[in-house]
């Protein structure tokens, strides 16, 4: 079975590039419109600033949808999380060193 963490990785990595792709578009865009408009070099930059601004606040809930996809995704799974693993980690080390306590006990 493929190791699903890289494929939640891959599909992030793939979606990010697509929103890097629209960014780049998108301010290729705003200059064409910029230079047929006759805009000035200052509307050009409060546009794209402007612009910029919007982008930046898209792309942040586009963030956080993928990111509460993949956690409901993974929770449907019952993958679990690093505090699981850790935890469940805590309570093996505490059971061998009752194990070791117990079988020096024996040997004594």
């Amino acid at each position: 079975m493929p190791d699903i963490q890289q494929m939640f990785k891959e599909a992030w990595s793939n979606a990010l590039a697509g929103v890097n792709a629209a960014e780049q578009e998108a301010e290729k865009v705003l200059n064409r419109i910029a230079d047929a408009a006759g805009f000035s070099p200052e509307d050009v930059r409060r546009h794209a600033r402007e612009f910029g601004e919007r982008l930046t606040v898209q792309r942040r809930e586009l963030e956080r949808t993928i990111d509460d996809a993949v956690r409901r995704t993974a929770n449907r799974f019952r993958i679990p999380s690093k505090d699981d693993l850790d935890a469940l980690q805590k309570r093996l080390d505490a059971i061998a060193e009752k194990v070791e306590a117990l079988a020096r006990e024996k040997s004594a």
